[in-house]
C-alpha cells in the first residue's frame, strides 16, 4: 500500500499518530494501533515516534514507522519534521502525546486544513492523587483506554483483540543462536526505573538475585538502559553463575524475541512490562511510589502479579515516580525477597 498515492484507493484514508516518547508511553499504543490496523486494513496509520522503537509495531501490514529525530530542539527542527511527514498525504492527525511539540505540529496541519484530535490526560486529576492519596478517587481510566477513546473520537475502530506481536523470525534466530536451547526456567529482571521512588534498594535486588542464582534450575537474564545501568548490571551478573546481563547489548526486536522465550519477567512500574505485554510474556511487576490503579498497568497482565504495600496511605506519591519521599523514609520500598518470590514462582 503506497502512502504517497490515493489515486488506486479513494476511500484509503492515512492517519498521523504522534507518540514520540517515552519508551513504555509507545509501547502502550501498540495493543490499540494494532487492533486499529487490523479493523481498518484500508487506511494508513503513521506512527510518529523518536528512533529505535519501530520494531514494537513489526508486521503490522497498514502501519508506517516514521523516526523523529527533533535536532536541538528549536522550531526550525520541528518544521524540518512537518516537511517530512507531509509526504505521507495525511488525511487525520491523532495526537496521543498532547505536548508543546506535538501542539505545534497539529497547528501547522490545521493550516493546511487537516483536523486533528488530541488525547484528554485527566492531568489535574492525576496530580490531586498525588497530592491526597488514591483514596480520593476510584481507579482511573488506563491509559489504554485513553488511547482507545481518542482513536473512536477521530472515527476509528478499535478493540481489546490484542494478544502479542508476531514472531520476528529473523531476530528469533539471532537470539536462539545466541543464547542457544532454552533448558530449565529463563526469567527476566528488570530492576531500574527512571526514578528513585520505583525502585527497590539494591540490596533487595541482590538478595533476589542470590536466591534465584542458587536454586540451580534457573537462568536469570538481566535488563535495562543506560550507561551507568548496563555497567552495574554487568557487574552484578559477573557474581553470579546463572546470571546473565543483556543490558544495552541487544536492539530492541531481538530484546523482545528473548523475552517472548522467558516465563517471567520482574520489573519496577518501568517501560519493561509494557515491552513484556507486547509478546504475551507475564510480567510481575512491583510497585513502590507509584499506583497500577493511575492507569499504566500492563495490557492483560493478571492482577494477581502486582507486588505492592497495599495500605500504604502515602501512595501514590507522584503520577509517574520521584526521585524525593516528602516522608524521607521511602516506605513504599519494603518488598522483602520472599514476597517476591512467592508471586513469581
Amino acid at each position: 500500500m503506497d502512502v504517497g498515492d490515493k489515486t488506486e484507493g479513494k476511500t484509503m484514508k492515512v492517519y498521523l499518530v504522534l507518540r514520540f516518547q517515552s519508551l513504555g508511553n509507545v509501547a502502550m499504543t501498540v495493543p490499540i494501533l494494532s487492533a486499529a490496523s487490523k479493523l481498518q486494513p484500508d487506511d494508513v496509520f503513521v506512527v510518529v515516534a523518536k528512533k529505535r522503537l519501530h520494531a514494537m509495531f513489526y508486521g503490522m501490514e497498514n502501519v508506517r514507522f516514521h523516526e523523529v529525530d527533533f535536532g536541538d530542539g528549536s522550531i526550525k527542527g520541528l518544521l524540518q519534521v512537518y516537511r517530512e511527514l507531509k509526504q505521507y498525504h495525511i488525511d487525520h492527525v491523532i495526537d496521543l502525546q498532547n505536548v508543546l511539540r506535538t501542539f505545534i505540529l497539529r497547528l501547522l496541519f490545521r493550516l493546511d486544513g487537516i483536523k486533528s484530535t488530541t488525547i484528554k490526560y485527566g492531568r489535574i486529576r492525576k496530580w490531586v492523587i498525588a497530592k491526597l492519596g488514591i483514596g480520593t478517587s476510584k481507579p482511573l481510566p488506563t491509559e489504554f483506554a485513553r488511547y482507545a477513546k481518542t482513536l473512536r473520537r477521530a472515527g476509528i475502530e478499535t478493540d481489546d483483540r490484542f494478544t502479542a506481536l508476531p514472531v520476528n523470525q529473523a531476530a528469533a534466530d539471532k537470539v536462539a543462536q545466541r543464547f542457544g536451547t532454552k533448558e530449565g526456567k529463563w526469567i527476566g529482571l528488570a530492576p531500574f526505573a527512571k526514578s528513585k521512588t520505583n525502585m527497590l534498594p539494591y540490596s533487595t535486588i541482590k538478595g533476589l538475585l542470590a536466591q534465584m542464582d542458587s536454586e540451580g534450575d534457573k537462568r536469570i537474564f538481566l535488563f535495562g538502559a543506560g550507561k551507568v545501568e548496563c555497567e552495574l548490571l554487568r557487574q552484578w551478573a559477573n557474581n553470579y553463575e546463572h546470571v546473565q546481563s543483556v543490558a544495552g547489548e541487544l536492539p530492541l526486536e531481538e530484546e523482545l524475541e528473548l523475552m517472548r522465550r522467558l516465563d517471567v519477567i520482574i520489573c519496577m512500574d518501568s517501560a519493561n512490562q509494557h515491552l513484556a505485554s507486547l509478546v504475551g510474556l507475564r510480567a510481575v511487576s512491583i510497585w513502590c511510589g507509584t499506583h497500577p490503579k493511575m492507569g499504566f498497568y500492563g495490557w492483560k497482565q493478571r492482577d494477581t502479579d502486582r507486588i505492592e504495600i497495599k495500605d500504604l496511605a502515602c501512595r501514590p506519591c507522584s503520577v509517574h515516580g520521584s526521585n524525593h519521599c516528602r516522608y524521607r523514609n521511602f516506605a513504599c520500598q519494603q518488598i522483602n525477597v520472599n514476597q517476591i518470590k512467592e508471586v513469581y514462582e
